[in-house]
């Protein structure tokens, strides 16, 4: 079970709960090609951003497996939302997650998804005492792949034309790291 203490603070970033508030920064992101290009779903209007921050908003914490917990990743000099961290706690018995992060892309570049990426990995092994933690892209997404690479994940897979995507057949990447690994690191 993982109940953050609220804000989770790095070194330029705050990650905090989502609000009604945000909607705006929600939209703003969730609208653009560029962003949804290897996700699962098409840019969303504004009522289909409002219904996502309102799952989002419910996301705070993980008390059993199967749950996600999603966190606005806040600028903390500026107090703007700049996109979402996600940490997925897949499986208690094999003690399983995964994390993801979706950044507006006027803020790509900065080395902020690795700070987003660094601080689910905390919360995962630190706070949820999980034993492995992966993330899955798009095989295309190689900005995504660099990060996960930054934060001594391996790739363990590449498999090939995995699932239908928006028309068409992709291929998925899986990054994986352990907790053994992640804590000889730092």
């Amino acid at each position: 079970m993982l109940k953050p203490s609220y804000p989770i603070r790095t070194d330029r970033l705050i990650l905090r709960p989502f609000t009604p508030g945000d909607l705006d920064a929600v939209y703003a992101m969730q609208s653009l090609p560029e962003v949804t290009r290897y996700l699962y779903w098409e840019p969303r209007d504004r009522e289909q951003a409002r219904e996502a921050l309102e799952t989002k908003i419910t996301q705070v914490a993980l008390l059993d497996e199967g749950q996600a917990l999603s966190l606005a990743v806040e600028i903390a000099d500026t107090g703007e939302v700049i996109g979402d961290g996600l940490l997925f706690w897949h499986s208690r018995t094999h003690r399983a997650g995964e994390i993801g992060y979706v950044l507006h892309p006027g803020h790509h570049g900065k080395g902020y998804a690795t700070e987003v990426g660094r601080a689910l990995l905390e919360l995962g092994f630190d706070g949820l005492g999980l034993h492995r933690i992966t993330g899955r892209l798009d095989a295309r997404n190689t900005a995504s792949a660099r990060v996960l690479q930054r934060l001594g994940m391996r790739r363990e897979a590449h498999l090939v034309q995995n699932e239908w995507v928006k028309g068409e057949w992709t291929d998925e990447l899986i990054y994986a790291i352990l907790h053994h690994e992640w804590r000889n690191r730092r």
